[in-house]
């Protein structure tokens, strides 16, 4: 039986990980992909991803490190992506919400897309109030070639279609399950069955029924059967096209 895969979270940031990493096996999820953020982190990813069946690293910078990241990193980067547990550059993008320049931003984005590139790595995308700029750079840099996971998407169906447009999915993740989701499931119900993963950003973007407690890599199960009833499909089908469509993009089929 296909199990689930968990596209996006944070496992360095659990204390008691391998708890974390049972309960979500029981829950019949077996795949993960950990982000990095900023250089600090990227030595723990690879080692969770070493020393943990099915854990996967996605070294990078998030936009709100990108003032942290300097010329030496780029080498050190490009070194771990090498490394066979490492099969994404994330989490890098944009956010209007960041405390850093948004000259730095876009700077620090463009090189990651190119190491991205130049690695054959898809790409983990954060977009928060950017995805305008966010597809001009990605199309005026050629992304497409290598495409990749928008995290944490809630935005239209239209922008959803010209996000798949420019060669990337859309990461569902726990706020297709919140009771104040409006256009969100919509979404859901619109995608192209191709065009969507799964996620948790665990221990962020809770699902309900535990909204407003710390997300849980196990939470995952949640995601899936919010998707399955929006799609009219069994939770069963939702994980094989989910895990499917996961091990695509991130060139793990």
């Amino acid at each position: 039986m296909i199990k689930a895969f968990d596209t996006h979270l944070h496992l360095d940031a659990f204390d008691d990980l391998n708890r974390a990493l049972d309960d979500a096996r029981t829950a019949g999820i077996d795949g993960w992909v950990v982000p990095g953020v900023s250089p600090d982190g990227w030595a723990k990813i690879i080692a969770l991803a070493e020393g943990h069946p099915g854990v996967h690293a996605a070294p990078g910078i998030h936009p709100m490190s990108a003032d942290r990241y300097r010329p030496a990193d780029a080498a050190a980067l490009r070194r771990l992506l090498a490394h066979p547990r490492a099969i994404a550059v994330g989490e890098v993008g944009l956010d209007r919400q960041a405390d850093v320049p948004w000259l730095v931003q876009e700077e620090v984005f463009v090189e990651m897309i190119r190491l991205a590139r130049e690695t054959d790595k898809p790409l983990l995308v954060h977009a928060r109030k950017s995805i305008e700029r966010i597809l001009e750079i990605l199309l005026r840099e050629g992304a497409a070639e290598i495409g990749g996971i928008f995290h944490a998407f809630s935005g239209s169906v239209e922008t959803a279609q010209r996000i798949i447009d420019a060669g990337f999915v859309l990461g569902i993740g726990g706020v297709v399950t919140w009771s104040d989701a409006r256009r969100l499931p919509e979404v859901v119900r619109a995608l192209p069955a191709t065009a969507m993963v799964l996620e948790t950003d665990a221990p962020y973007l809770t699902p309900e029924p535990h909204r407003g407690e710390s997300n849980r890599p196990a939470y995952l199960a949640l995601v899936a059967e919010r998707v399955a009833e929006l799609r009219n499909w069994s939770v069963e089908e939702t994980v094989r096209v989910t895990t499917e469509n996961a091990r695509r993009v991130l060139k793990l089929a």
